[in-house]
């Protein structure tokens, strides 16, 4: 079942206060409500080690199941250095270090809202301002300042 924008954010506030408590590192949220039919969080997450990968699994899977959270799916390939979790709603990934900046999400979806996640945790949704990108000129006018050069 599709939960409204509220519901949502409240599960990535869940899944990140899970995460937190186990000392997932670098997390980060991304509002990709725009961008994607299947989810409208993804929640990224770094492990320090194979072992904490799934530490960080095995609580996040306790506190969807209390939640009473349906979870869609989960791969955690053993030795991959990658844990994902769907809650439809959300999707969270947990890496090791090498993992992450091998994929590199972040970057796949940049086009995405990242989330304050210090902010989403004390229940105050704010979008992090994104850096105002140039704007490539027309190419009608690079191509007509080249022809005037000949």
């Amino acid at each position: 079942m599709k939960l409204n924008q509220a519901e949502s954010q409240e599960l990535a506030r869940l899944c990140c206060r899970a995460l937190e408590e186990k000392k997932a590192g670098e997390l980060k949220v991304i509002d990709v409500t725009a961008l994607s039919s299947i989810t409208n969080y993804i929640v990224i997450a770094t492990a320090t080690s194979e072992p904490h990968v799934r530490a960080l699994r095995v609580e996040l899977e306790k506190a969807l199941d209390a939640s009473k959270t349906r979870i869609v799916g989960v791969d955690a390939a053993s030795e991959s250095g990658w844990a994902v979790m769907d809650a439809f709603d959300v999707m969270v990934h947990i890496f090791t270090p090498e993992t992450r900046a091998r994929y590199k999400l972040e970057h796949l979806w940049r086009d995405g809202d990242e989330i304050s996640v210090s902010s989403l945790i004390a229940g105050k949704i704010l979008p992090k301002k994104k850096a105002a990108k140039a704007k490539p000129k027309a190419k009608a006018k690079i191509t007509a300042k080249k022809k005037s050069r000949k």
